[in-house]
């Protein structure tokens, strides 16, 4: 039983920034100063386990790097907007190329320039280190730090509700 005061079973799209949510805040940078995010597996496999279940999933991130959307086609998710200097435009475009009402959409970000798209999204989700206004803005703060886990926990929660966790044979391999 989820304590998010919200009706998961209503939710069939995701949305997720990268820097402080599906990695964490603190980025190593390669010797040409490219940023080398660190992922996490759990997240990894609750996002290809939603993607191949039918649930549509956003990656919307200002940075740049390929190796963003190298990780995330590799988990079967095609929605990866990198670049993204004011997200709501793009966010809200998504929904409506996949259509999706706000009320059927999670949006989880971390800082200042994912505010726009929580305040629209039916479940604005943040991870436990993020900003105090994301905090704020948030119906649901969940208990793991960005790129430890927070993913993961706000799609298995969701899976739970609709009764598709774990459901079939899916949820047992890549």
């Amino acid at each position: 039983m989820s304590g998010i005061n919200y009706d998961l079973t209503k939710i069939r799209g995701f949305a997720f920034d990268v820097d402080g949510v599906l990695s964490p805040s603190t980025i190593p940078m390669s010797e040409h100063g490219e940023p080398m995010r660190m992922v996490n597996i759990k997240d990894g496999y609750a996002m290809q386990l939603a993607a191949k279940l039918g649930y549509h999933i956003a990656i919307i991130t200002g940075g740049k790097t390929e190796s963003v959307r190298y990780r995330y086609e590799a988990l079967g998710i095609s929605d990866i907007y990198l670049g993204a200097s004011h997200k709501i435009g793009i966010f809200r475009e998504w929904m409506q190329s996949r259509g999706l009402t706000p009320e059927e959409t999670v949006y989880m970000g971390d800082d200042i320039p994912d505010l726009r798209c929580m305040h629209e999204a039916g479940l604005a989700c943040a991870p436990a280190d993020a900003c105090h206004e994301a905090r704020a803005a948030a119906t649901y703060v969940s208990r793991f730090n960005g790129g430890y886990g927070c993913g993961r926990d706000i799609i298995e929660q969701v899976l739970r509700a609709r009764g598709d966790w774990m459901k079939d044979d899916n949820a047992f391999g890549w």
